[in-house]
């Protein structure tokens, strides 16, 4: 448990979690809308962070964390993609150099400030100076920790967005793999491609062999968490092509559809947005295409009820 002094009490406090010798997943309860994972590995000379928070409230707890560890400076911070919630603390980050793919930093620069209404409950997102990636990659790029070797990947196709990339640790068989996995949480693909997402868990993570994985969202992990995503892109891939066949849209396939063994994941209104874009594929849209988001987004709202989607962070 880190001794941060950025107190955060809703939903629950972030913990530190060490996951290998030098290695620490940074996790934050409870794992919804834009309360996401990071983590760092600790060298001799600084340290290497993944992905920064979602609000300077939580980005200094999380930099209050990493001092608990180490005396020693953030060096380099990887952002596995562009989404606020991995990105919108790193200019907390002031002397690391902030590495990520390039359509990462255009992507950031592209969404610009944090904005919760009409969309989200309010959020406290305290300062905020746009810092997308200053060091880009198209493939990857290799990164030292002393002697430990960790491998940013792009993963090649879009999947969570078209920008994901994934921190992997050889040695240690350690994942940071940011969203492409969320556990317990209901995973989201709007701005991505289930059929991309699929593709990359079944060709790119899996066959790395991890026994350590840290999601984006929700507890640390063994490989077992692989699949139980995988049968949930499978399980809105199948609903959609039904439904539509059906003649149902989204919003309505996804009030009559049955979630079974997904119904307890949280942000459940995000099946809405998921068979959004899996109709979109369905239709001949590219992964990772434009298609609707704001229609996605207000079938989104009305699925919940009408109301802003609950936000804690």
């Amino acid at each position: 448990m880190s001794g941060v002094h950025h107190d955060i009490t809703t939903p629950g406090p972030p913990r530190l979690e060490e996951v290998s010798d030098g290695i620490f997943a940074y996790l934050q309860p409870d794992g919804t809308w834009w309360i996401n994972n990071t983590g760092f590995v600790a060298g001799s000379r600084g340290v290497v962070a993944v992905d920064s928070c979602s609000t300077e409230r939580r980005t200094r707890a999380y930099l209050d964390a990493i001092a608990s560890v180490t005396d020693r400076p953030v060096r380099t911070l990887v952002n596995t993609h562009h989404h606020g919630d991995h990105t919108f603390g790193n200019h907390l980050f002031a002397s690391a150099t902030i590495v990520g793919h390039e359509r990462t930093r255009t992507a950031a620069i592209e969404w610009g400030a944090p904005m919760d209404a009409p969309v989200w409950e309010p959020v406290d997102w305290g300062a905020f100076e746009l810092a997308p990636p200053f060091l880009t990659y198209t493939d990857g790029v290799t990164l030292w920790s002393d002697d430990l070797r960790l491998e940013v990947r792009h993963v090649g196709t879009p999947a969570h967005t078209t920008n994901d990339s994934i921190v992997w640790i050889p040695e240690r068989r350690v994942l940071f793999c940011g969203d492409l996995l969320f556990n317990g949480g209901t995973p989201f693909l709007l701005q991505g491609s289930v059929t991309g997402a699929i593709t990359v868990l079944e060709e790119v993570v899996a066959p790395l062999g991890a026994e350590t994985i840290v999601p984006g969202h929700g507890p640390v992990a063994g490989p077992e968490l692989i699949d139980r995503v995988l049968g949930y892109l499978r399980f809105v891939r199948d609903a959609a092509v039904e439904a539509r066949a059906a003649g149902l849209a989204p919003l309505e396939a996804a009030r009559e559809l049955d979630l079974g063994e997904y119904a307890g994941l949280s942000d459940p209104e995000r099946i809405v947005g998921n068979l959004h874009r899996a109709y979109a594929e369905l239709d001949g849209v590219e992964p990772g295409g434009t298609i609707d988001v704001l229609t996605a987004i207000g079938d989104m709202i009305t699925y919940n009820g009408g109301r802003p989607l609950s936000c804690h962070a």
